[in-house]
This record gives C-alpha cells, structure tokens and sequence, in this order.
C-alpha cells in the first residue's frame, strides 16, 4: 500500500487484504429467539420430510409417492426462503439503504433471481 493510504486492511487466511477486496467476512443478521426458534423448526421439518423421501426409496415405494413428497418438501423450502428474503429486505437492505448504500438493491434482486 502506498504511504498515506488510509483504507482498512484484515487479515484474510492469514493474508492481509484491503477490504474492499477480501470476502471473507461472514455477514451475520441478529434474530430474536422465538423468531429464531421457528425458523430452525422449519428447517427441522423440511429434513424429516427429506428422510422420509430416503425411507420411502429403501422400501421401493410408487415413484408418484415420492414426487409428492418431494414437491412438499420443495414448497417448504420455497416458503422458508420466502421468509429469509422478507426478513433481509425488512432488515438488512432497509438498513443499508439508510447508510446511503444503495448497491444493497442490486444484491437484493440478485438473491431473489436465485429464488425464482
């Protein structure tokens, strides 16, 4: 870095990085207990529908048994994921937007392209 240069530097695996280039921070977003405690239920149902769909391939069950297993579970994580994205908007991207970082919006749409 040239003499001078104020910006931040981290330590990044052990390399320090300018921060503007490291990415090896890990955003984190503060949940209440309860909120947090419905969301990991969620999550814990959705992985006993997933192994009920590994229980039902053992016992060789009708291939139209399991598509339907398989699209519930698929509508569950679309609703869980639905939450999550409700939540940053509310939270994360309103946030940003009031420090004036609008490039937030740009990561936003992009997060919900990955939902469609």
């Amino acid at each position: 870095m040239a003499e001078g240069n104020t910006r931040d530097s981290k330590q990044c695996n052990g390399i320090t990085e300018d921060e503007s280039v490291c990415n090896c921070h890990q955003k984190t977003t503060p949940r209440e207990e309860r909120e947090l405690r419905a969301l990991k239920n969620r999550l814990s149902r959705m992985m006993g529908q997933l192994s009920g769909i590994g229980k039902m391939l053992d016992e060789n069950r009708y291939c139209g048994e399991v598509l339907t297993q398989v699209a519930a579970v698929e509508s569950a994580l679309q609703s869980f994921a639905y939450l999550i994205l409700r939540e940053h908007m509310e939270t994360c991207v309103v946030e940003e937007i009031r420090k004036g970082n609008l490039a937030v919006v740009d990561e936003a749409v992009e997060l919900m392209k990955k939902l469609k």
